[in-house]
């Protein structure tokens, strides 16, 4: 097997992954897959392209590159196509037999680009490929753990900053530049990587104040009403406040995968209430760190969250005030939100190697958000905490 875009020494990782992509085909009862969206793509090939890959259960995967994008001369497995409707006739001269349950990717593609992509297999049953690459992405190979890894240190670095960036009478989006600006030195790529067209973000949320009871129309633990209406998400451009919390959940995306990290700051002085909830948050984490063992259902470490909350007093707070969310984590790699999700209903058990971010957060009326979030790997005596950094109540 030659991968067309990688050094010699990622071949085994390469092969690693095409073998969980085919595992994920089997149970899935697939017999081709045409990929073409950016972030499978990636998965597949180390980068970024126009085109499709084809992957098959026992021929090499080939790569079919569309212009702007060009294929290099005497390059084995990749091939220069101008559209889709090429790549039938390319099988069958090629002695693939034609798929009879070939998988699109329904979850991340236009309907108009599927339903172009279908008729290319017409009288066919097609299937879902977007399920079986999250299926197949969910458990991290050892360069991805690495990978993850290697983003909380520099985001760690970023974060030990924060402070640095502040000055008084900022507001919450003055600050949020300021530590904009150190991710980007510390080598961020600028953009956010998220699954699904629903999840609008910039490069991270800073939540001060009353705006952390603020909901988002998106699926967040926080919200925040953003500085307008075209994103209402985040800082909201009002001063920080003595007494308040600021909470950062920063970009963590350094090299085509992302970690993600929430420490909390707070101005001169914060209450008892807030101090009580964020102990809380961690407390929770070391808990589930302990408890987060292979083949522990997922519902598991929500419940027990929910029951820590519950002993303390603070359910009312818990993932939210008026807005509560229904899930305390998710998982992460090179989207921000991958499977599995932490939540109550999903009964699915961890795996070594899934990387999921637990998030424990509180909303505090007039105070603020406070909690932590830290990014983990599913190891075999628990979880391996991939964003290292000092989690107490800081100060501005």
């Amino acid at each position: 097997m030659i991968y067309p875009f990688l050094l010699p020494d990622m071949k085994a990782e390469f092969d690693l992954r095409l073998s969980k992509v085919r595992e994920a085909m089997a149970s899935g009862d697939c017999d081709a897959l045409l990929i073409s969206s950016t972030t499978n793509i990636f998965y597949l090939s180390g980068c970024v392209f126009r085109g499709y890959v084809l992957i098959t259960p026992d021929r090499d995967p080939v790569w079919f590159m569309v212009a702007p994008s060009v294929a290099p001369e005497n390059t084995t497995g990749l091939f220069n196509i101008h559209k889709p409707e090429m790549i039938p006739a390319w099988m069958e001269e090629h002695g693939y037999p034609a798929p009879q349950r070939p998988g699109l990717e329904f979850d991340d593609l236009l309907y108009s680009d599927i339903e172009r992509l279908k008729s290319l297999f017409p009288g066919v049953e097609i299937k879902n490929a977007s399920k079986m690459m999250r299926q197949a992405r969910m458990i991290k190979t050892e360069y991805e753990v690495d990978k993850i890894r290697e983003d909380g240190m520099h985001q760690a670095r970023a974060y030990s900053q924060v402070t640095h960036c502040f000055e008084p009478g900022m507001t919450d989006l003055e600050l949020q530049i300021e530590v904009e600006r150190v991710l980007r030195l510390e080598g961020c790529l600028g953009y956010l990587r998220a699954a699904g067209s629903r999840m609008e973000l910039n490069l991270g949320s800073v939540i001060s104040g009353d705006n952390a009871d603020v909901a988002s129309p998106y699926d967040f633990a926080m919200g925040g009403a953003g500085v307008d209406p075209s994103l209402p998400v985040g800082a909201d451009g009002k001063t920080i406040k003595p007494g308040s919390t600021v909470m950062l959940d920063m970009n963590g995306g350094f090299n085509g995968y992302q970690s993600d990290m929430t420490r909390t700051w707070y101005l001169e002085s914060v209450s008892p209430l807030a101090v009580k909830a964020h102990e809380c948050s961690r407390a929770i984490l070391r808990e589930l760190e302990k408890i987060a063992l292979p083949g522990t259902p997922i519902s598991t470490l929500y419940n027990r969250a929910v029951e820590m909350a519950e002993a303390e007093g603070l359910r009312e707070y818990f993932m939210g005030h008026r807005n509560k969310a229904k899930f305390i984590g998710h998982g992460i790699g090179i989207e921000l939100n991958e499977q599995p999700v932490v939540m109550e209903r999903n009964h699915q058990p961890l795996q070594k190697n899934m990387t999921i971010a637990l998030e424990p957060k509180f909303v505090i009326p007039h105070i603020g958000a406070v909690g932590v979030e830290n990014t983990y790997r599913v190891g075999d005596d628990g979880l391996e905490n991939l964003t290292v950094f000092p989690e107490e109540l800081q100060e501005l």
